[in-house]
């Protein structure tokens, strides 16, 4: 004897569409994460500990160049500064990628040095001009006028002005 009862019928329907609706969401939520994940490999996300990492290679061209990555806090004159120190070793910026997240940013920067043909002096001197920037920005935020809200940001114009022009 078969029974023909309607809400078994409709429990039964809702209880499939219910785990087909989950397997679904499941499905996307797992699609969701491997494209966080790619996306992080890409663009790495600022961390909270201050770094500046720095590595050699060649770009398409075959033209030595220096990717450079700065994690630190983020403050309104941070690529400015690094823009100027990096302008003062005579180096050049080729492309920046700038990732914030929570008061940290991370700067990743290709720089290349044009009168710059060895590996190791381009890695130096891209290495120190960006730990100085690093290094003073400890120093203000330590200092009792530093880091309190009293300190007075410096005017830095227009931007492409900074990148056109070299610093004096």
């Amino acid at each position: 004897m078969v029974v023909h009862d309607k809400s078994c019928l409709f429990f039964l329907c809702l209880q499939t569409d219910k785990a087909s609706l989950l397997a679904e969401v499941v499905r996307h939520v797992k699609e969701l994460k491997r494209q966080t994940s790619e996306m992080a490999e890409e663009e790495p996300l600022p961390t909270e500990a201050d770094e500046v990492i720095v590595h050699a290679g060649r770009d398409v061209d075959g033209r030595l160049v220096v990717n450079a990555s700065v994690c630190c806090e983020d403050r309104s004159d941070l690529l400015p500064e690094l823009i100027k120190a990096l302008k003062s070793v005579r180096l050049r910026i080729l492309k920046a990628e700038i990732t914030t997240l929570g008061g940290r940013v991370r700067n990743v920067l290709v720089v290349t040095g044009d009168d710059c043909h060895d590996e190791r002096q381009l890695v130096s001197a891209t290495q120190d001009a960006l730990k100085g920037v690093m290094e003073r920005a400890a120093a203000a935020d330590e200092s009792p006028s530093g880091g309190g809200g009293g300190s007075k940001r410096q005017r830095t114009g227009n931007l492409s002005t900074i990148l056109e022009h070299p610093s004096n």
